[in-house]
């Protein structure tokens, strides 16, 4: 039997997640908890082999609990109306295994605990696609010298200017240029700093 702990400030939506999953033959819904610090508390106690979990709740969100939990054994699958990047990467970092969303069809979503139980990675698709894209566009963003390269040049700074301002030569102001530029896809100062902006990499 796979035992499961359903985390969620909905008391409608714990009951219906709890009461779907209780009618699998091989998941046993040991508890409910209706915010993080009472699913930290459960899963000590009950030692749930897998732990279902919403990310915005009082007292302690999802990803706090999650941190507090994982190291105790039981996984986290977060079950969630939210799929920013932002949000992922946050309870990935926090140690995860799954993060599904709540339109997940019920076939999908019990496969995802029993494949959680098991020790694998557990992604909607559209959270994948996201992952996979947050990946690749941590591997293109500048380095910090970079970033402050691009901050003092979106401030009208000339080369020389930021060589002063950061301590090093001129040169070497252009050849951090020159990557921040094939990083962010463009050829001038004006552009880089667009895109970086936009990306959110300089204020």
């Amino acid at each position: 039997m796979i035992r499961v702990l359903v985390v969620d400030d909905h008391p409608v939506v714990r009951s219906g997640l709890a009461g779907m999953l209780s009618v699998e033959e091989d998941l046993d819904v040991v508890g409910e908890a209706a915010d993080g610090e009472q699913a930290v508390g459960l899963a000590a106690e009950l030692r749930p082999d897998v732990v279902l979990m919403d990310l915005r709740m009082p007292v302690l969100d999802g990803v706090a609990a999650t941190v507090r939990i994982v190291g105790t054994g039981p996984r986290v699958v977060v079950l969630t109306t939210y799929d920013t990047d932002a949000d992922i990467l946050r309870a990935v970092e926090a140690g995860a295994t799954g993060y599904l969303l709540k339109d997940t069809p019920r076939a999908e979503l019990v496969a995802g605990v029993r494949a959680a139980a098991r020790g694998e990675t557990v992604l909607a698709p559209s959270v994948a696609t996201r992952l996979v894209s947050s990946v690749r566009t941590a591997a293109e963003r500048p380095s910090a010298r970079e970033a402050e390269v691009l901050a003092l040049v979106a401030r009208g700074r000339s080369n020389a200017e930021v060589g002063r301002a950061l301590s090093i030569t001129e040169a070497t102001v252009k050849t951090h240029l020159i990557r921040a530029f094939a990083k962010l896809g463009v050829t001038d100062r004006t552009a880089a700093v667009t895109v970086a902006r936009e990306r959110g990499w300089i204020s």
